[in-house]
């Protein structure tokens, strides 16, 4: 199957426990049962949590407001403390742990030792990294810290087609630190972090996708994923960046000669019932798509997650969205599941 791979999904099978199962099995339950009666039912707590190391990053990409300096909320790194705190309470249900939400994660110094106590959680974890800061000490410390997953952004294999998206990147730093978590892994025999080059499809890089996948060959990373680009002005779109490939486009152009998004916007979002996002200064999320925490649902300093998770303000944003995904501002060009896998 597309995206599956036997040792990296083996690895995440055996963090389900009886607990994680039954809890599973109740938010799947609870999210069939909104659908068929229309109205927000949810049982048991998230599957997955993304947790943000920090909202800073080294480089400026032209679609990702960490990139641009486009926050209106405040830029920080995520405390141990804290941290640990909510983790120790939800340790038991949550199966997938994200360690990203905005920002470059090696930037936060604790970030590995997070990883380490989430590992010793037996919790599957994950990051994205624009491996820029993955130096022979940072490679050996995240194979160390148990890190599951690891996903390095890799668009384009060239300097000059890279740096067009990956403004203010080093291409030699990205492939270098590649070849430093592959070196480590095998020289420690282990078999994680799964590494994967990811691959941001836009038109100027279009033309490279068969050599992004010699190039994870060469170096000997475990996979190469496609990823379909969110692009905010994707009807003017001034970067030049909806690619013409149509396999790997979010948009489409209908009758009247405009782009609009591919998908169908369905009033209802697996998302907002099996997974959450949580800022570095601990607001809750509904999804990856809040990217600057408009819908501020629950703030995890001032309350438990169980609390914020079952509360008013999250049960009236899944009601708000059942009435009418196209009037929440974050889901109308939401293009959940076009990732194409590789």
């Amino acid at each position: 199957m597309p995206g599956l791979h036997l040792t990296d999904t083996l690895n995440l099978i055996s963090r389900i426990t009886p607990r994680r199962a039954w809890n599973a099995l109740k938010v799947y339950a609870s999210f069939q049962l909104s659908r068929m009666t229309g109205r927000p039912i949810q049982w048991g707590l998230p599957i997955s949590i993304s947790f943000e190391p920090t909202t800073s990053c080294n480089l400026r990409c032209p679609e990702c407001p960490s990139g641009l300096r486009a926050f209106t909320r405040p830029t920080g790194m995520l405390e141990p403390s804290f941290f640990r705190r909510t983790i120790d309470e939800i340790h038991r249900d949550l199966i997938y742990l994200i360690f990203y939400f905005q920002g470059e994660p090696y930037l936060n110094p604790a970030f590995l030792d997070m990883v380490s106590y989430a590992s010793s959680k037996g919790i599957y974890t994950a990051t994205s990294t624009n491996a820029h800061y993955l130096t022979a000490e940072n490679a050996r410390r995240t194979v160390e810290s148990g890190l599951d997953r690891l996903i390095i952004s890799i668009d384009g294999t060239t300097q000059e087609v890279y740096q067009q998206y990956r403004v203010g990147g080093k291409l030699e730093k990205v492939i270098a630190g590649a070849r430093e978590i592959v070196r480590c892994k095998r020289e420690m025999k282990s078999s994680t972090p799964f590494v994967i080059f990811q691959f941001l499809v836009v038109r100027p890089n279009e033309h490279q996708i068969e050599e992004v996948e010699r190039l994870g060959r060469e170096i000997g990373v475990d996979a190469v994923w496609y990823k379909t680009a969110q692009i905010y002005d994707y009807e003017e779109d001034p970067n030049g960046l909806v690619t013409t490939i149509d396999k790997y486009s979010r948009y489409k152009t209908g009758k009247d000669g405009k782009r609009m998004p591919k998908n169908k916007l369905a009033n209802h979002c697996w998302k907002l019932w099996h997974a959450n996002v949580i800022t570095w200064d601990g607001i809750a999320v509904p999804c990856c798509f809040d990217k600057d925490a408009t819908h501020r649902l629950g703030d995890l300093k001032g309350a438990s997650f169980r609390q914020i998770w079952h509360d008013k303000d999250y049960r009236d944003f899944r009601s708000k969205l059942m009435q009418g995904r196209k009037n929440i501002d974050i889901c109308s060009n939401c293009s959940e599941g076009t990732k194409v896998w590789g």
